[in-house]
């Protein structure tokens, strides 16, 4: 399946998901910030994406922050640690951390979560194989 292909079907999954317009769904759009997801529609969102790509996505390995806040040795001040980041990155290969690396702030994390780290994430599930 191509890059392209997948983001069509992502699309779609957020758009019925998130009751977003298309042209709202760009890869680089967040899902919080940008799309209104709320914690509640990431669950939808992981059903609704093993639907439509037939694959099974442990809900962690696609949002891990949860298991990172609640470790005290992984977060300092509001801010991930070297070994948070450590973590973070080992966790989630397919999401660009770049930005996020600079100012590691834990209430930055949902910007992570965008359009094209699913995308990638779901390209390296089916194309792996």
């Amino acid at each position: 399946m191509s890059r392209d292909e997948i983001f069509q079907k992502v699309q779609e999954v957020l758009v019925d998901a998130l009751g977003a317009d298309d042209d709202e769904v760009t890869p680089d759009a967040t899902l919080m910030g940008d799309l209104g997801a709320e914690s509640i529609d990431f669950l939808d969102i992981v059903f609704r994406l093993e639907k439509a790509f037939a694959i099974k996505v442990p809900r962690e390995e696609l949002f891990p922050a949860e298991s990172l806040l609640n470790n005290p040795d992984l977060v300092s001040n509001g801010k991930l640690t070297e070994q948070g980041l450590a973590e973070l990155r080992a966790s989630v290969p397919h999401t660009d951390l770049t930005e996020f690396e600079k100012d590691p702030d834990i209430n930055k994390l949902a910007n992570l979560f965008t359009v094209n780290a699913i995308v990638n994430y779901i390209d390296g599930k089916i194309n792996a194989a």
